[in-house]
């Protein structure tokens, strides 16, 4: 047996020391704090001050999200000892207005530049220090002075923007809100946006009780190991402020969760076996400064390492230890889907393109880590955190501490970014359990390394594929196959291996056709859902074949997408007619003007050259929203109450996309009252309906039109109690409700009606759950009532003999069906690219090497490009007003665009993603030795 000791969540930030007296000015009043004086400044504007806007995202002054002006200069306050600022005048977010928004707090608004806040007060106080410089700054300048901030959700353009437009707000936000009916294609500003800018936002992190327990968690520091516990008792007891220690002894009900419920195969805290590095084990908790304080280098626990695989080949090989021994060859699951005879079709092509693609793991990278507490209301445990979804997380938290599930509340905050990770349960049972043991609240904030390790990643994929066209240029048949590495448990594995075999055709006729995707189990992080549960990967593999069959073709690539992708009527590789709403050929149509341009420069650049090459790449996307063949309802309550408000009980967990927003104004239209009038009820299993989980580009699509049928429901209500005609029109005037139809109106005394327990008089409540149809055993049926589309164009140039790549520019075509407001859509298209240009060129997890937002890179503000969109909206009669959903599709075209435009500059196809300098180098230097 080794002593190998355990991977831990802890911070020695000068605990134990000496406290002193550290006198400085914050946001213009003169504190005074007693601690120690290396205590970081970032702990004491949020611990000591409440000064919870400085956000921490890294501790390590990597991501920017702490930054405070210090004499007027922007620092990291995480590296900031206090000590140092003794004497000093700070300033954070709080701080940047005087009773009303400053002009760049109103510009942030305007332009759509806050979408879930976490990096926001980090970039407002960083953007305060530049304009006091230079009022006006130019794009180059506004870059450099923000280049220290990370953002993963907004893509930074609409940031930069907003800075450099700032001085035109001098006299503060002058926003109207839309008339009534007009809600819908309107860009108000978000309806959650002023605390996003103000600092007043409550993050996971923000809003811990005061007299909280603090929550460590000891975590396996092997990829597969045997674990036992020493005198875990006698080890507190010696420790002065330790409330407890608890294992998975201690867990009542059932320790093992799952975001699907046959493949639930996770315990919340290991039982003597650790599959993967950074498994969670024990959790110890005590008082804040005994916490800070603990060293759990002696924290007793012995391990005896096992054998590991860490790549599926290894994983399925003859003799693999089993992760689980209920499943065979470590495959958790795999998805199938076949039509025709591809065999046939692909002997008889006039050409075929095969290839093989291997993707990375990629980390979701939010900026806020995992965060939040627990407590006890009576008989039911209530946890306050991030999460996108509350529902889920309630039933996984019941069933982990056998609790009913009427018994567990889950009220999420702010959510400071998810992407996926944050559907799957973390540290809810975790400080469930703590808080049900000592009977105190129990606080955990996860640490950036502890996210990293813990949570779940984009799949990496191994997969292979051949295409066949005829002589005309029409795709006959396609062939697909792909191993996903899940990691220890399953996670969102299965959606994965079944969402792939659907999508791996792309938005392409193809009549015959065969696909499997398969789950496979190693020692490696968990994979989870990220932005496309698994059709990025699948995308790049297609449109890079896609590429070099037009070219042995002798045919344009755009005009070959535009000869294959679907039509009205067309049916897919499931067998699913299309019969409306099919918007792939207008978003490439819209592209041509674009192409020709940046064909035409880049061929006129190239010509003048021979160490730089410019390249132009295209790729085009299609996805199912929402759940694929499985019922994914949502379901929306809305009512009149009897002081005049309209109370929207939203359920949708709003990460920066735009939900609060979005499903207000889709519920006003249909209701056919101001959006100003409506108060928003946000997510919280015990006062919200069940809006299902944020995920699969399904919010927009699933609960809009829940809200349009609620809102179309109550409005119906009304105008019955009234006895008009639906052609009457609402007003809303402080206790009283006027109807009118034509030239005769009636006035409803709102305060004279019976009002319900929450105060409604008028209420409505809907669900909708899409048309779909189960796949039978090739895959045939209709997974998807709805599916959205896109096509992007990448200009790009590669240094020849660096391998490095400069993004020139993205043109981005995407199909909305309707853009329910707009400047949220332009937003979610550029954070979208972002990501995919992280996944594309730079993005790559390591176990044990990327563990952090040093070592793990992701775009900063100089790495994405312009951008410009293109809305295309090809309405879907599903939708609420014809909208589709959009948060995956925009970054699924990304990475294969560029991989298109890097081939097209250099002539190689780097295989291997994502794209370094080294890979591309490697590549060229193959091609020239072929020669």
């Amino acid at each position: 047996m080794s002593q190998v000791q355990p991977l831990v969540s802890e911070d020695q930030s000068g605990t134990g020391m000496e406290r002193a007296d550290v006198a400085f000015e914050v946001n213009g009043a003169a504190v005074s704090v007693s601690v120690p004086p290396v205590r970081r400044l970032s702990q004491v504007l949020r611990d000591e001050l409440g000064l919870t806007g400085t956000k921490v995202g890294c501790d390590a002054g990597d991501c920017g999200a702490c930054t405070v002006l210090v004499d007027g200069n922007p620092v990291c306050a995480c590296l900031v000892p206090a000590a140092s600022v003794s004497g000093a005048t700070v300033t954070t977010v709080e701080g940047l207005a005087n009773g009303r928004l400053s002009a760049l707090q109103a510009s942030f608004l305007e332009h759509g530049a806050a979408q879930c806040g976490i990096c926001t007060p980090g970039l407002l106080v960083a953007a305060t220090a530049l304009l006091e410089r230079i009022p006006q700054p130019s794009e180059a300048e506004t870059q450099d002075a923000l280049g220290g901030v990370l953002c993963r959700c907004t893509g930074y353009r609409k940031i930069v923007a907003a800075v450099m437009d700032a001085w035109r707000h001098v006299d503060g936000l002058d926003h109207r809100m839309p008339e009534t009916g007009r809600a819908v294609g309107a860009s108000p500003i978000r309806l959650d946006g002023v605390p996003k800018v103000n600092g007043d936002e409550k993050f996971g992190g923000d809003s811990f009780p005061a007299d909280a327990l603090a929550v460590l968690v000891v975590r396996s520091p092997h990829y597969h190991a045997r674990f036992a516990f020493g005198d875990i008792g006698a080890w507190a007891d010696a420790r002065p402020g330790i409330a407890g220690v608890f294992t998975a002894a201690d867990i009542a009900g059932h320790n093992c969760f799952g975001v699907i419920g046959p493949f639930a195969d996770q315990p919340a805290l290991a039982e003597g076996v650790a599959r993967f590095r950074g498994e969670a084990l024990a959790l110890v908790a005590g008082e804040r400064e005994a916490i800070l304080d603990l060293d759990l280098t002696d924290f007793p626990v012995s391990w005896t390492e096992l054998p590991h695989v860490l790549q599926p080949s290894d994983a399925k090989a003859d003799g693999a230890a089993l992760l689980h021994r209920h499943r065979p060859a470590n495959l958790l699951t795999s998805g199938f889907v076949e039509r025709g005879d591809p065999d046939t079709a692909l002997a008889g092509a006039a050409v075929t393109a095969s290839g093989a693609i291997e993707t990375s793991y990629v980390e979701h990278a939010y900026i806020e880590p995992e965060a939040g507490y627990a407590y006890m209301d009576g008989d039911t445990l209530v946890v306050v955190a991030c999460t996108q979804a509350p529902y889920m997380d309630r039933d996984d938290t019941a069933k982990v501490l056998g609790l009913p599930v009427n018994k567990v509340r889950i009220v999420p905050t702010a959510t400071g970014g998810g992407f996926g990770s944050k559907l799957d349960v973390s540290l809810q049972p975790l400080i469930g359990l703590v808080a049900m043991k000592t009977g105190r609240p129990a606080a955990l904030a996860y640490t950036r390394n502890e996210s990293m390790i813990s949570t779940t990643k984009r799949h990496p994929a191994e997969m292979q594929a051949t295409v066949g066209a005829d002589a005309d240029g029409r795709v006959t048949g396609m062939v697909f196959s792909g191993d996903f590495n899940t990691g220890a448990y399953a996670s969102w594995g299965p959606t994965v291996a079944n969402r792939v075999p659907v999508h791996a055709s792309g938005p392409y006729l193809t009549p015959n056709y065969r696909a499997e995707g398969r789950a496979i189990h190693t020692n490696g992080p968990i994979s989870g859902a990220f932005r496309g549960f698994g059709v990025p990967q699948a995308t790049i593999m297609q449109e890079t074949l896609y590429d070099e069959l037009a070219g042995k073709l002798g045919l344009d690539r755009l005009d070959f997408r535009l000869k294959n992708c679907l039509r009205n009527g067309s049916e897919t590789v499931t067998g699913q007619r299309l019969e409306s709403g099919v918007g792939i050929g207008e978003c490439l149509e819209s592209l041509r003007p674009h192409w020709a341009r940046a064909l035409g420069e880049a061929e006129a650049f190239n010509a003048a050259g021979e160490d730089r090459k410019r390249g132009v790449g295209v790729a085009s996307c299609w996805y199912g929203c929402g759940n694929t063949s499985l019922p994914n309802p949502s379901t929306i309550k809305v009512g009149i109450s009897a002081a005049g408000e309209v109370v929207l009980h939203q359920g949708a967990v709003d990460i920066g996309q735009g939900s609060n927003t979005v499903i207000t104004q889709i519920c006003a239209d249909a209701l056919g009252l101001p959006l100003d009038k409506f108060q928003l009820k946000s997510a919280d299993t015990a006062i919200t309906p069940d809006a299902g989980k944020t995920s699969a580009s399904r919010q927009t699509f699933v609960t809009g039109k829940a809200a349009e049928k609620a809102g179309r429901a109550l409005r119906e209500q009304i105008l019955r109690f009234a006895n008009v005609s639906d052609r009457a029109t609402l007003v809303l005037d402080g206790f009283s409700i006027f109807i009118r139809e034509g030239d005769a109106a009636r006035r409803i005394d709102l305060s004279e009606l019976k009002a319900d327990a929450a105060g409604l008089v008028f209420v409505a409540q809907e669900t909708y759950d899409p048309p779909t149809l189960p796949l039978d055993a090739k895959g045939q049926g209709k997974p998807y009532a709805v599916y959205g589309y896109g096509a992007q164009i990448a200009e790009l140039e590669v240094d020849l003999k660096l391998g490095t790549v400069k993004l020139i520019k993205i043109t981005a075509a995407h199909d909305v069906g309707k853009a329910i407001n707009p400047v949220l859509v332009e937003g979610q298209i550029e954070g979208g690219i972002a990501q995919g240009i992280g996944m594309a060129l730079m993005e790559e997890y390591i176990p044990g090497r990327t563990e952090n937002l040093h070592d793990y890179l992701i775009p900063t503000i100089g790495d994405v490009p312009p951008v410009e969109h293109i809305l295309v909206e090809v309405p879907d009669p599903e939708g609420p007003f014809g909208a589709k959903g959009l948060g995956e599709h925009v970054l699924i075209p990304t990475a294969p665009a560029i991989l298109n435009a890097i081939r097209h500059a250099t002539g190689v196809l780097v295989t291997k993603v994502p794209a370094t300098p080294s890979r591309i180098r490697a590549a060229i230097r193959d091609k020239e030795a072929r020669r």
